[in-house]
């Protein structure tokens, strides 16, 4: 009952009209980030702080607005990765594989509709779970050692070969040319250069906007000119809506991916892009006998999105109940309670349960906002591929260079996000398949760090990375996830 009673406080801070007005305006703001790539909600988060200083914005007001900014620009991130094949974070790529060819289909409106329900879903649920295991969960999360993370990572890349529909092998190579990328630039231990050619732009390593922008869109536009696909381009914003049979159909895959999504999210480190590219897997696992993945399938749409909102969702917890950040962008928000003097952790929800409380009954009505704003606008989303191609490929090309140049200020990322696109477009005529280079790319940094810590706190002893029960799972499913693949052709 305390539990309901405090939440019920909560409440009464998220429903005054004001903190009202804030959730409204971040749920807004962060569809349009989720939107332009290059931004991000951590950069945008990041240039709102000092609007709520100077609008002396009590601290519980500043967070719904902030945390409202978060976990919008999850809502909005699927719309250009649907209709335009261009994620702009991370956690979208999964989206792509089964959203744009959906897309194609004249369907751009239900992938929409679902990505969005499936939003709402995971979100929900999420804060749910939040309600009642932030404490529990935030301290199972803190009992994952950086050698756990290494075999959690691990597991991770050796399902890149069931993203794709390709031969496995070509997609755990393309894996792990995006580990090779992410390599790129000065050792953060050692201070040594890396694969930067004796360039001083690449000493800073490669931006993912810049990579995600030119393999996807700019690739995906180079393709489109080639073959001339105007008429298709045309009718890519019609076609049949979504079902409520539909729905329900999808309705498993978005329960199976809020578990996968949240537990991943609350672990300090782990991220939206794990728990998008475990729940896509798991669905074509489970499924891909019986359905079309990478073809088309509602639940690959449905499937990472849920996983990624739940994943948003449970970054907080951590940050909330532990003071450690579950991500880049609850890092910033963890600033933002340390520049109001709140100390976050298990004391937060007793000595300050207006902010603490008043946050999570905000996103149970900031999710429903975003919810009945974006169904609504699903059509019109849509339409934006109705738009002439001699209209259309200009202006995603424009909206990728300024993506890119907004991200890191430099005209040699354009070139370099050029010259990933002439790559991304060679790599579809030869079907070499593109999401494994993204998310080895992605993990790659985060196994390394990790790695790096378990090494540090071994002493160089290879062997902690399987000192523990978590580690020998994980490692067991990584072999499992390798030696399938390949031993699957000869049980056929």
């Amino acid at each position: 009952m305390d539990v309901f009673a405090a939440l019920g406080g909560g409440f009464g801070v998220a429903l005054q009209p004001g903190n009202l007005l804030l959730a409204f305006i971040g749920c807004i703001l962060g569809t349009a980030i989720g939107v332009l790539p290059g931004i991000g909600p951590l950069n945008a988060i990041a240039l709102l702080l000092p609007f709520c200083l100077a609008l002396r914005l009590p601290p519980e007001s500043a967070l719904i607005l902030l945390a409202a900014v978060y976990y919008g620009s999850g809502y909005g991130g699927r719309i250009t990765a649907i209709l335009l094949n261009m994620p702009g974070e991370p956690s979208a790529v999964l989206t792509t594989l089964d959203g744009h060819p959906l897309a194609k289909q004249g369907r751009g409106s239900a992938a929409l509709a679902i990505s969005g329900i499936g939003s709402f879903v995971g979100a929900t649920l999420s804060v749910i779970a939040m309600t009642f295991l932030s404490v529990p969960l935030a301290k199972l999360a803190v009992a994952f050692s950086p050698a756990d993370y290494v075999a959690l990572i691990a597991f991770a890349l050796s399902l890149l070969g069931a993203v794709s529909d390709g031969p496995a092998v070509k997609a755990w190579a393309a894996g792990c040319l995006g580990l090779l990328l992410a390599m790129v630039g000065v050792d953060s231990g050692t201070g040594v250069e890396r694969f930067t050619l004796g360039s001083l732009e690449l000493l800073g390593g490669i931006d993912f906007t810049v990579l995600a922008i030119g393999l996807f869109a700019i690739g995906e536009i180079l393709l489109l000119i080639e073959t001339r696909l105007r008429s298709e381009a045309a009718k890519l914003g019609g076609g049949k809506k979504l079902s409520l049979r539909e729905v329900i159909f999808c309705t498993p895959a978005m329960l199976r991916a809020t578990g996968i999504g949240f537990v991943i999210g609350v672990l300090p480190g782990a991220g939206a892009s794990v728990a998008s590219a475990l729940s896509y897997t798991a669905e074509k696992r489970l499924n891909g006998a019986q359905g079309k993945f990478g073809q088309g399938d509602l639940r690959g749409v449905a499937a990472p999105e849920t996983a990624d909102n739940a994943a948003q969702i449970g970054n907080l917890v951590p940050m909330l109940s532990l003071g450690i950040p579950g991500s880049g962008t609850t890092a910033v928000l963890l600033g933002a309670l340390l520049m109001y003097n709140i100390t976050p952790g298990p004391l937060l929800f007793e000595q300050r349960p207006d902010v603490a409380w008043g946050l999570i009954a905000s996103m149970y009505i900031g999710n429903a906002m975003l919810l009945l704003l974006n169904l609504p606008l699903v059509g019109v989303f849509a339409r934006l591929l109705t738009v002439p191609a001699w209209v259309l490929y200009p202006g995603v090309l424009a909206l990728s260079f300024a993506g890119v140049y907004a991200a890191s200020n430099s005209a040699f990322d354009l070139l370099l996000a050029i010259g990933f696109g002439v790559m991304g477009w060679l790599f579809r005529k030869m079907a070499i398949p593109l999401v494994p280079i993204v998310l080895g790319f992605v993990l790659g940094r985060m196994l390394e760090d990790n790695l790096r810590r378990a090494m540090s706190l071994s002493d160089g002893d290879a062997w902690a990375l399987l000192g523990s029960p978590i580690c020998l799972i994980l490692w067991a499913m990584t072999a499992a996830a390798l030696l399938w693949p390949l031993l699957r052709p000869r049980r056929v």
